[in-house]
């Protein structure tokens, strides 16, 4: 059973069956109209994944495009690749650090305010503590996602 249908009236008594069949073909309509909606919503879904998977594999060329001509030179490909990813997920900022030792070195900065990009070249070491993301990730070598920053700074 996908739904019901449920009429009344004030004045006692039986509907006609001419009444009842029209309403079981209202119910057969209905039915239809559902399994419509359910097909569309699949359809608009498949389209959308193919269309993210489209996004993701143009990215992907484009920072392999990066790659094969940067002759050597890291800093291209990995801002390339910020990039990407950064507007792959939606996000407004990306950084990325390559571990040294007990902390992490800025290599690449996108989407970031001018005062921090400033900040980080400045000193482009981090040593992280231990209770932070960075400080998490050194230790568990795992990927770490933090829904809100401010939640667990605050």
């Amino acid at each position: 059973m996908i739904g019901v249908i449920i009429i009344y009236r004030q004045e006692v008594r039986p509907f006609s069956d001419r009444q009842v069949a029209l309403l079981t073909n209202f119910a057969h309509q209905a039915v239809i109209a559902i399994e419509n909606e359910r097909l569309l919503n699949e359809l608009r879904q498949r389209t959308t994944d193919l269309s993210e998977a489209l996004e993701q594999q143009t990215a992907t060329s484009g920072v392999l495009r990066v790659i094969s001509s940067s002759s050597g030179e890291l800093a291209p490909v990995f801002e390339s690749l910020l990039a990407s990813a950064k507007h792959l997920c939606g996000a407004e900022f990306g950084i990325i650090f390559l571990r040294e030792g007990d902390g992490f070195r800025t290599v690449a900065l996108h989407g970031a305010t001018a005062e921090y990009t400033e900040a980080r070249w400045r000193a482009p070491f981090v040593r992280p503590a231990a209770d932070t993301g960075l400080g998490r990730v050194l230790e568990t070598k795992q990927v770490v996602q933090i829904a809100d920053v401010q939640a667990v700074a605050g």
